[in-house]
């Protein structure tokens, strides 16, 4: 999802309103076109065979026999039809729904039968919008998204409803208003796919009566007024601010967990605090101090016990000079 500004009116900054449905022509069928002229040559050759076998008991109606095999050619040509692999061609005999017919080639009977619609069985792609509608907290957005469906049923959708296709945006238009009036804003934000969820839901409710099922639905632009942006910004620096001293504390508390086990250990063993407190110094030596300040029970410590060996040392220089 992505947020979008919006103006003073209150209309979106770079709103562009839903893509109006582009019906594409049909390009031409030169194959059926041929098979349909190779079958009109086939009738012509048999009904001028037929002729020439009846023709002279005929007299003057000779012509008019060549005329209605040629009328009749052109009918059982124009009957040859064909459908694409994803196409259904909805077939009404008299008037009434007579069956569903492709893909491939199909024959119907002249001046009976008839082709009303072909519908297409793909998986196809509607957007559409909520334009200003109010969230369940009082607030105004302006939402875009994509509908995901397909034709399952083409006798359905030929027959229960008029323009399907329409239908089916404005079905998604009018879900996606009432979710948005059901669910505040934090919760529209946070759970888009459980809007997304609801939406694809309440289409379904409806189209499934028309054989269309819808495979998702994707929200894709979410567009608030900039002032609500500008407090959603200042919410979410104040909860990263409030993660960051919350994992300070906790990392406080660890901390004086393991200081109380180490004055633990100390309090048991003291060889061991002289050994750390001989790790300190060893520390402060490390880091090239010219000075160091010990309180005066260490260094007395330090002089009993001979930590460094300096005693020793005098000791021998001593026995070095009465030598």
């Amino acid at each position: 999802m992505k947020f979008s500004k919006v103006n003073e009116a209150g209309q979106p900054a770079a709103f562009q309103p839903a893509a109006k449905k582009i019906r594409r022509r049909r390009k031409p069928d030169y194959a059926l076109f041929l098979i349909r002229l190779i079958f009109v040559g086939i009738a012509a050759g048999a009904a001028s065979a037929l002729a020439a076998v009846v023709a002279p008991g005929l007299g003057l109606w000779q012509p008019g026999l060549y005329i209605a095999a040629l009328i009749a050619a052109l009918l059982l040509a124009s009957s040859i039809r064909k459908a694409y692999e994803w196409e259904r061609a909805i077939v009404l005999r008299f008037g009434k729904f007579h069956k569903v017919r492709g893909p491939g080639l199909f024959f119907l009977i002249p001046l009976v039968d008839q082709v009303t619609r072909l519908i297409d069985i793909r998986i196809r792609v509607s957007d559409f919008y909520a334009q200003e509608t109010l969230t369940g907290d009082s607030v105004t957005v302006n939402v875009d998204a994509f509908c995901f469906w397909l034709v399952w049923d083409p006798q359905k959708a030929a027959l229960e409803i008029e323009d399907y296709e329409e239908a089916v945006a404005l079905a998604a238009k009018a879900a996606l208003r009432d979710v948005i009036s059901k669910n505040d804003l934090t919760t529209f934000l946070a759970r888009g796919d459980l809007i997304e969820k609801q939406i694809q839901e309440e289409v379904e409710r409806q189209t499934t009566e028309w054989g269309i099922t819808v495979q998702y639905i994707e929200i894709t632009d979410i567009q608030i007024p900039q002032e609500l942006q500008d407090s959603l910004s200042r919410m979410a620096q104040a909860e990263r601010e409030k993660k960051g001293r919350v994992l300070l504390a906790e990392a406080e508390i660890e901390i004086a967990g393991k200081l109380e086990e180490a004055i633990a250990i100390y309090a048991s063993d003291e060889n061991a605090l002289k050994l750390r407190i001989l790790s300190i110094l060893n520390e402060g030596l490390k880091s090239g101090n010219s000075m160091m300040l010990v309180p005066n029970s260490i260094t007395d410590e330090l002089k009993t016990k001979d930590i460094f060996g300096l005693a020793a040392l005098n000791q021998l220089k001593k026995q070095e000079e009465t030598k």
